[in-house]
């Protein structure tokens, strides 16, 4: 079997539960513009958002590249919160905050005022992705489910008892790769354009609103057929990191690809999404420049790539 001999199961996470999750924070939109304004910066549309659902989205530079990758709902009619990369949330909020100019809106690091949690919970016939509610001052969105679990992001005010019910870290970070749905982080800034993460696979692009910063690359990467890069769910014989290279056998020169996160498990081992060239996957072998042979095997993503939006 060589590395991009598709296999067909991973394993299943036994645990369920809830664990806090340090390497995200919040940040938070306030003020009559806010939904306007984070409409004409992100990926997504937020005018339309309403208190039911959230939103996965993406802040991207004027080549289309992202800068930060988060999940935004609205609070109320006035305020909408982003969970992001805590490594990241600096640089977002200094250049989201650049292009406020007149709008109605303060943007502010949150991350004191909520305690972000990820909880795991027995799956669920047809879970919906990118619903939200509110029940006594928490708030929980549902993500993308993997086979074994539904998986939902906790918000909870600062001054409640954790959600910390024992689910570990590890296993909610396994379960963010098995979800096939990566983030951007400090060593993938501006690595990647949305479609290289499968976003517009997963409601994280809308391609029917007005323009924000990279619009036009993201949408001609759509529309003209030229984007030649997709994210794999992957195991490895060896540990990787976010924005390690990865190379193919019959191409040493050059890297074939790009970790986009990673995790080693205890239990089940190392584990990765990797943005690679479509090209090389189809046969061959793939590792990191400091190993040869047989290192990285693709598996399913829990998705269907789309061909139409």
């Amino acid at each position: 079997m060589n590395s991009t001999e598709t296999v067909k199961s991973i394993p299943l996470l036994q645990a369920l539960g809830a664990c806090v999750l340090p390497h995200l924070g919040v940040i938070a939109a306030k003020g009559p513009d806010a939904a306007l304004f984070l409409h004409n910066q992100l990926t997504q549309d937020f005018l339309l958002l309403d208190g039911q659902h959230a939103r996965l989205t993406a802040f991207c530079n004027a080549k289309g590249r992202m800068q930060a990758s988060m999940v935004g709902f609205k609070t109320s009619d006035e305020e909408v919160l982003l969970v992001l990369r805590n490594d990241l949330l600096a640089q977002t909020l200094k250049r989201l905050s650049m292009f406020v100019l007149r709008a109605k809106v303060t943007l502010s690091d949150a991350s004191k005022d909520w305690n972000v949690h990820g909880r795991l919970a027995a799956p669920e016939a047809t879970q919906t992705p990118w619903q939200s509610s509110h029940v006594d001052g928490t708030w929980t969105v549902s993500l993308y489910p993997i086979p074994s679990a539904a998986r939902y992001l906790v918000l909870a005010p600062a001054g409640m008892l954790s959600l910390d019910d024992g689910l570990s870290l590890d296993d909610w970070l396994l379960s963010e790769i098995f979800s096939g749905i990566g983030d951007v982080q400090a060593a993938t800034f501006e690595a990647f354009v949305p479609q290289m993460l499968n976003y517009e696979s997963v409601d994280g692009v809308n391609f029917k609103k007005g323009c924000y910063p990279g619009q036009e690359v993201v949408a001609r990467s759509q529309f003209r057929g030229i984007l030649k890069r997709r994210t794999y769910l992957v195991s490895s014989s060896l540990p990787l990191h976010s924005g390690q290279e990865i190379f193919h056998s019959t191409e040493t020169s050059q890297p074939s690809g790009q970790v986009v996160q990673a995790v080693s498990h205890p239990v089940h081992g190392h584990w990765a999404l990797v943005c690679l060239q479509t090209s090389s996957i189809d046969d061959g072998e793939l590792h990191p420049a400091e190993a040869t042979g047989r290192v990285l095997t693709t598996h399913p993503l829990p998705y269907p790539l789309r061909d139409d939006i």
